[in-house]
């Protein structure tokens, strides 16, 4: 088989990537782990944390030849591993390291062009010089904050921002629907700006407690539009429901961006998933810290 690209599942989610791509005409021929294997050109896909979309088969009979191939194309490359563990750890011996440190937030996405290689079998390599995540197999990492905030939900706000290249600025107007119990609160009013957490329930006592932080009691699906820079939300409802509410607030023109979690229930709505990928100047996306959900990113400028 000729690989023409390679899609690399969310851990659990590989019948997910599969249906996906079957739905937009794709073959898998095989997996390799989580990879699928495609014969087929590449197509954007909104469930793999990354796709390989220059993937070379190599034939290798050393540990030298396999590095001397992977520097003779480019510098820079990421492993992934599935079998074949020790001689990929020599094979990466002698290429330059790459260092996955964990992002400072809010810092950049790495920049520096990276390759991605896998061992297929011990005497044939696929590599590919290009992918579309310029993470380490897709995995976007932070040094976590492990005292502030009173959920590990504010890592998809960190990625999320991460990955548009956005977030919010010292002086910018927020509002966090179902905000309870505060982490992407915390995590929006550590970055300065102003935030209103919409919620029925409470605000963890110290995220309450911050500057810039008020809490309105009240429905997030109750509330009219109104005058905001951002609008976040990681509230649990169904797709369609969220995309009736996303579509209200686009209409109004009362708000330059959105953020917010596609929560998927039971089967997977393919159906929703397009439709939220469809509104001019979305994004729909698998983060890292993403579980059976998605995120929608909403730019009114693009």
């Amino acid at each position: 088989m000729s690989v023409g690209a390679a899609y690399l599942a969310p851990e659990g989610l590989e019948a997910t990537l599969e249906a996906e791509l079957a739905r937009a005409g794709v073959a898998i021929e095989r997996w390799h782990g989580r990879l699928a294997l495609s014969p087929d050109a590449p197509v954007p896909s909104v469930w793999a944390l990354d796709v390989w979309t220059d993937p070379r088969e190599i034939a290798i009979t050393s540990i030298k030849s396999a590095a001397d191939a992977l520097r003779s194309l480019q510098r820079n490359w990421q492993a992934y591993g599935v079998e074949h563990h020790r001689r990929m750890a020599l094979i990466a011996e002698r290429l330059p390291p790459v260092k996955a440190r964990p992002l400072v937030f809010p810092e950049p996405a790495p920049s520096g062009h990276l390759g991605a290689w896998t061992l297929l079998a011990p005497d044939l390599m696929l590599a590919s010089p290009t992918k579309t995540s310029p993470f380490v197999n897709g995995e976007c990492v932070f040094v976590e904050d492990h005292i502030g905030p009173p959920s590990r939900a504010y890592l998809k706000l960190w990625e999320a921002c991460t990955r548009i290249g956005a977030w919010p600025q010292p002086g910018q107007t927020c509002l966090d629907l179902g905000a309870s119990p505060g982490g992407w609160t915390w995590a929006i009013a550590k970055l300065g700006a102003t935030v209103t957490a919409i919620d029925k329930a409470a605000l963890a006592e110290n995220v309450a407690a911050m500057s810039g932080v008020t809490l309105r009691a009240g429905s997030a699906f109750a509330l009219a539009p109104e005058p905001v820079d951002w609008l976040f939300s990681d509230i649990i409802a169904y797709p369609d429901r969220l995309l009736a509410m996303v579509k209200t607030w686009i209409e109004a023109g009362t708000t330059g961006r959105i953020v917010c979690t596609i929560k998927l229930q039971g089967d997977t709505d393919h159906d929703a998933v397009a439709e939220f990928a469809a509104l001019p100047g979305a994004t729909v996306m698998h983060l890292f810290h993403n579980k059976h959900e998605l995120t929608f990113c909403w730019n009114r400028s693009r």
